[in-house]
Order: structure tokens, then C-alpha cells, then sequence
């Protein structure tokens, strides 16, 4: 499966932006695909997912309330709509997809084989 994230940008503390991770290859029917991100010298960390077949979505508790993870079947394509920004979210956001997940493993970036290229979020204060 190939993925291709686009969306991310430069904003202000308090904006909006909509990340997207569009896919093509194989069927999703099995697969969780999953937003993570990394800051420079920080470790590669996760923001949330979505399961493809039924919706269930987990969020990292830094973006709860603020971050909502969806999926568009027709374009087999998931969005990442990030509001209230805040200079920390700042990073270079991956999309990666995975076959086979349960719920305890859909947070470790170590569980995806496939990925997508980043794109930079920058938020400033």
C-alpha cells in the first residue's frame, strides 16, 4: 500500500489545519492507519488512529478534544483535522497504515510497515 500525506503548513497558536493521508494499492478493509509525529531531536510519537472496517479511532492524550481522526472510503483517504493548534504540535506529521492490529498496538510506530512521506506543521506563538 502506498501512502501520501499532504495538508500541513505554517499557522498561528489557535488555527486550524486538515492533514490528509490518501492511500492506493490494496483494499483497506483490514488495516489501521495512523497519524504520528516528530519534533527534531525528539523521538517519533503518536497522535491517533483510525481502523478502517468500523471506525474506531484511539487519540494520544496531548491532542484529546482538540484533533479528530476521519476516514473517507470513496477516496480511500483519512484526515487528520487538527484545531487549536499550539506551538508543541508543531512537527513533521507521518501518515503509516498496518494490517492486523489490535487496539494495544495501534499506538507504537514500531507495529507500521508502511508510510507515507511527512509534512511539516509548524505552529507559531
Amino acid at each position: 500500500v502506498q501512502l501520501q500525506a499532504s495538508g500541513g503548513g505554517l499557522v498561528q497558536a489557535g488555527g486550524s489545519l486538515r492533514l490528509s493521508c490518501a492511500a492506493s494499492g490494496r483494499t483497506f478493509s483490514n488495516y489501521v492507519v495512523g497519524w504520528f509525529r516528530q519534533a527534531p531531536g525528539k523521538e517519533r510519537e503518536f497522535v491517533a488512529s483510525i481502523r478502517w472496517s468500523g471506525g474506531g479511532t484511539w487519540y494520544a492524550n496531548s491532542v484529546k478534544g482538540r484533533f479528530t481522526i476521519s476516514r473517507e472510503n470513496a477516496k480511500k483517504t483519512v484526515h487528520l483535522q487538527m484545531n487549536s493548534l499550539k506551538p508543541e504540535d508543531t512537527a513533521v506529521y507521518y501518515c503509516a497504515a498496518q494490517s492486523g492490529l489490535i487496539a494495544s498496538m495501534v499506538s507504537r510506530h514500531e507495529n507500521y510497515n508502511n508510510w507515507g512521506q511527512g509534512t511539516q506543521v509548524t505552529v507559531s506563538s
